[in-house]
């Protein structure tokens, strides 16, 4: 099956790279779920507080369904990650696999 990596790309108040770093921390303890391989979170070379997650799941149905499988744990940090994200800085991206 063709994998998905979804990711996202942002940039953080500075006074907040703490809280982030905590609430990034506990989100990869957090997302073990059925079809996502893999989550990572990196800083951008060069960019302080420039930040992208990269999900990695296992097919199309695994990345459709990734909402659906959250728990209140999850949506509470994804909540609070939003709200220490600079306005107008996120870019999403989606990659479908096309060989396997």
């Amino acid at each position: 099956m063709p994998k998905v990596i979804f990711s996202i790309q942002y940039e953080i108040d500075e006074n907040k790279r703490e809280e982030y770093l905590t609430i990034a921390r506990e989100l990869k303890n957090l997302l073990k779920v059925d079809g996502l391989e893999d989550y990572r979170v990196f800083e951008v070379k060069g960019k302080s507080n420039h930040f992208e997650e990269i999900y990695t799941f296992s097919s199309n149905d695994a990345y459709q369904n990734f909402d659906d499988n959250q728990n209140e744990r999850i949506s509470i940090l994804l909540n609070k990650l939003t709200d220490i994200v600079k306005e107008n800085s996120t870019k999403y991206t989606t990659l479908n696999e096309v060989i396997e």
